[in-house]
């Protein structure tokens, strides 16, 4: 059951250009599940609430974390002037976007700022140590636009079976990435094993809804293999 509760901001993130992460500092952490989400008011203005994905993970107890692309919207406009100690009201947690109970090999497949639950989810496998087999596939326009690009550089070097495969519309040639979109043809060549792999599909609802497509009939993967969420957090 979600509880409803007011929370300390005890650190305000710049991750990208426009992007922010915003850690509560709460007395007792709820327990909730890597990957599942929270309602967000801003105490100034009820009327501004949103879902977004917890980004921090269960192992990270200290805080509950979430991370947000600034936008023109009066939600992101009062969101940017956040600081730390100052009070909004959450309810949490929510949703079923979450690991299964066994350790399958998995591939999360993601674009901007859509990486904030599968960065929950990496980092409690990471943290956990469970053995679980990972390949992140996420696309992004440029380099500029990657968040959580020095978390995932560190959960690589600390956890052998994770694989992290940058996609950029406009790539580097200093950053090692592929140029493009995500398509069946990247799909197949980098990841032969993916018909044995369950995927976690998260990003703009368009994305999701393209891909969910591709995988299934390009790619044949059994629907039980795709799990879905449209990222709501915008």
């Amino acid at each position: 059951m979600a509880l409803e509760l007011e929370a300390r901001i005890s650190e305000v993130i710049q991750r990208t250009y426009n992007v922010k992460s915003v850690r509560l500092k709460i007395d007792s952490v709820i327990d909730f599940k890597a990957g599942q989400f929270l309602s967000v008011t801003l105490l100034n203005n009820p009327a501004l609430k949103r879902y977004l994905s917890i980004s921090s993970s269960p192992t990270e107890g200290a805080y509950l974390e979430f991370t947000k692309r600034i936008t023109a919207s009066d939600f992101s406009k009062a969101l940017d002037e956040l600081k730390p100690e100052d009070n909004v009201r959450i309810q949490y947690p929510m949703g079923k976007f979450t690991l299964g109970e066994s350790r399958e090999k998995l591939v999360f497949l993601s674009g901007g700022i859509g990486i904030t639950p599968l960065r929950s989810m990496a980092k409690f496998v990471v943290d956990k140590n469970l053995g679980t087999d990972i390949v992140l596939v996420y696309a992004n326009r440029s380099i500029k636009d990657i968040v959580f690009k020095e978390d995932f550089d560190a959960m690589q070097k600390a956890y052998q079976k994770l694989r992290v495969i940058h996609v950029l519309c406009e790539p580097d040639p200093s950053f090692k990435c592929l140029p493009g979109l995500i398509n069946a043809q990247l799909i197949k060549s980098e990841i032969k094993d993916y018909l044995e792999r369950k995927f976690y599909l998260c990003g703009p609802p368009p994305m999701v809804e393209a891909m969910r497509k591709m995988l299934a009939e390009e790619l044949s993967l059994a629907k039980d293999n795709i799990i879905t969420e449209n990222f709501q957090g915008y």
